[in-house]
């Protein structure tokens, strides 16, 4: 993912509210939202080219996102995919933290990211760039590519729209979160982040919704879940130049992401 704004127990019936953007080049194969084979009680897209995943759910009440630490001047190192991490997790058992323990321990072996966690009722963050973790408090938050809550402007610009929706129905929250994963602002150049990139991709990298032929948002989604426990996935898939190439619904309607096959409309 390159955008993930939260609503951590910040709305009365949603404890857990997740709109994100994955950016990505089209080139890279790439399955939508579906069960998994590993487990069908796992909901979420697959990258075909190292096994792993941008964002996923679980009947089991586990939630994991990841995404990239930009930074053009490190030299890539890492051997692992950054992705492996929320496959890891979901179709793990063992708790949050002693699971991001185990990652620390094996951090260097990762090019930089962060990973959101959630499960239990407790949400997490970790980055290997600061080697943190710490539970995330309630409230609404921001990611994309730098620590929780860096105030880059597209993190900015959601976190204020997000917490504007926190008072409607949810018809009305889903729309307007694919409304703010929609946003091509792109800001002026002196409030651009300096990562080590060109100007040419700061300014590329630096709207919610990115659309060229060859690198942009591939997936928009959106993640509900409710005090009783059900999820509601919305999954939007993109093609080059920003056209809607199909959506993906999953509900998992039993209390407390109770173990159950998903079903997916298309």
């Amino acid at each position: 993912m390159c955008l993930i704004l939260l609503a951590h127990r910040a709305h009365p019936a949603y404890p857990l509210v997740l709109a994100a953007n994955r950016d990505e080049f089209f080139a890279r194969p790439t399955l939508p939202a579906a069960p998994w084979t590993e487990s069908s009680e796992v909901i979420g897209g697959r990258d075909l080219d190292k096994g792993g995943s941008w964002l996923a759910v679980s009947a089991t009440g586990r939630l994991a996102a990841v995404t990239n630490f930009r930074d053009g001047a490190r030299r890539k190192t890492g051997t692992q995919s950054r992705g492996l991490l929320v496959k890891d997790f979901v179709l793990d058992g063992q708790p949050p933290v002693p699971f991001l323990e185990r990652i620390h321990a094996a951090r260097a072996s990762y090019d930089g990211f962060n990973l959101i966690v959630a499960a239990q009722g407790h949400l997490y963050h970790y980055a290997n760039v600061s080697g943190v973790i710490s539970e995330v408090t309630p409230g609404v938050h921001g990611l994309s590519n730098d620590l929780l809550n860096t105030p880059w402007p597209k993190v900015e610009r959601g976190k204020q729209r997000l917490e504007r929706l926190l008072s409607q129905p949810r018809d009305t929250l889903v729309d307007g979160l694919f409304q703010i994963l929609q946003d091509t602002h792109v800001p002026a150049d002196e409030a651009l982040p300096s990562t080590g990139v060109s100007l040419e991709w700061e300014r590329l990298l630096a709207s919610a919704f990115i659309s060229t032929s060859a690198y942009g948002t591939r997936a928009s989604t959106v993640v509900v879940i409710d005090n009783a426990g059900a999820v509601t996935f919305i999954e939007r898939n993109f093609a080059p130049g920003g056209v809607l190439a199909e959506t993906r619904c999953v509900e998992l309607p039993r209390t407390g992401f109770a173990r159950q096959s998903a079903t997916i409309t298309t």
